[in-house]
């Protein structure tokens, strides 16, 4: 009888992990139409977008070099917002084709689940620098954290291994394929 039971146990551990799995590929896919939408405006450098019935902005090149100087100037710690001023807003030329590169490859990781944790790190890095810089500014509480909670459980949970590709790169590396 208890051979019964545990394997309807482990028929209903296996049924919750794929459903688990299955909401963390949505939630991988959602984010990543945000960042490659992201990512397209700054490629086009557009900000608004009409399709007649539905109209919305994202982020042109142009406005994320503005929230970098504003954060920059606004960061009560020194050296990050003399860093962001002097060399990455200073050298926008270069950073801008940068971001969206970046946003690009992140994008395209998470939609499709290739090194899904390393897209997800990717998303990390280029935004903790300006939430840390904005802390102090009296923002709505969940405004970064909205974006940075998801990536975090995004670079611990290897997401991409259920419907991405990172399930094909697994198997091919035997297991040890770690995004």
């Amino acid at each position: 009888m208890s051979s019964v039971t545990e394997t309807s146990e482990d028929v209903h551990a296996a049924s919750a992990y794929r459903l688990m799995g299955k909401g963390f590929a949505a939630l991988r896919i959602f984010f990543g139409l945000v960042w490659l939408s992201n990512g397209l405006a700054k490629a086009f450098d557009t900000q608004n977008f009409d399709l007649g019935f539905f109209s919305f902005t994202l982020i042109s090149r142009d406005g994320a070099k503005g929230l970098a100087a504003n954060a920059a100037s606004k960061t009560q710690i020194g050296p990050l917002g003399t860093f962001f001023q002097d060399v990455v807003v200073g050298n926008w030329g270069f950073f801008g084709i940068f971001q969206t590169v970046v946003e690009l490859a992140i994008g395209i990781g998470l939609l499709f689940g290739i090194a899904t944790r390393l897209a997800a790190v990717g998303g990390l890095l280029l935004l903790t620098p300006i939430w840390v810089m904005l802390w102090h500014t009296n923002l709505y509480l969940w405004e970064y954290p909205l974006d940075l909670f998801p990536l975090l459980l995004l670079a611990i949970v290897p997401a991409g291994r259920v419907a991405g590709v990172d399930r094909q790169l697994s198997a091919r590396f035997g297991g040890r394929w770690p995004f």
